[in-house]
């Protein structure tokens, strides 16, 4: 039996990442629409075709953005979350901001920290980039912990910062660098 190629950009033991295509609107949206309770009020991903279909064109098509979705194997590849770079800057900056979110039937079980995991491997690696930041609101916890199980450090605080569910809203402003990647963890 001939190898194939595996699906995946990468993967893990229990996840993969690959790109978003318009032909995961049916699943990607059933996801959402499920999840509402534990997106609310962090984030509003698509929950229809023609949303699904914008989003998923915007992430496909322009150049400054790329999309990753989580899949776990355990379920047939199916989509545990997904992991967005958004406003990717090339030349001295080579950076990137991180959006993210887990559905519900895949929260707590660790995918989205493998997956996190992935989509910086890939950044810093095939994507060249230097620096990722994720932007979270203060209350988001679990964003807030992901995103220092990933190494990321807390760098600021941003009052005001984005539009989000009617109101603007302040942020911290966490980031990883290629070289606090690499480097060896810090002794205790």
């Amino acid at each position: 039996m001939p190898h194939l190629a595996s699906r995946y950009l990468t993967e893990g033991p229990r996840v993969g990442i690959r790109h978003f295509t318009y032909e995961d609107a049916a699943e990607f949206t059933a996801g959402a629409r499920a999840s509402k309770e534990l997106h609310h009020p962090w984030l509003f991903p698509p929950d229809s075709a023609a949303a699904y279909a914008a989003y998923a064109g915007r992430l496909i098509e322009d150049p400054t953005k790329a999309g990753f979705l989580v899949c776990a194997k355990e379920d047939g590849g199916g989509i545990a979350g997904f992991i967005n770079i958004n406003n990717i800057v090339e030349g001295a900056f080579q950076s990137g901001a991180l959006g993210y979110g887990a559905f519900a039937h895949a929260a707590g079980r660790g995918l989205m920290r493998e997956g996190l995991d992935l989509v910086v491997g890939h950044a810093f690696g095939p994507m060249r980039l230097h620096r990722l930041e994720i932007n979270v609101q203060p209350a988001n916890t679990a964003s807030i912990a992901l995103a220092r199980a990933c190494g990321f450090r807390l760098e600021g605080f941003s009052p005001g910062m984005l539009f989000i569910d009617g109101a603007w809203r302040d942020h911290e402003r966490w980031a990883i660098t290629a070289e606090m990647r690499s480097a060896p963890p810090a002794q205790a």
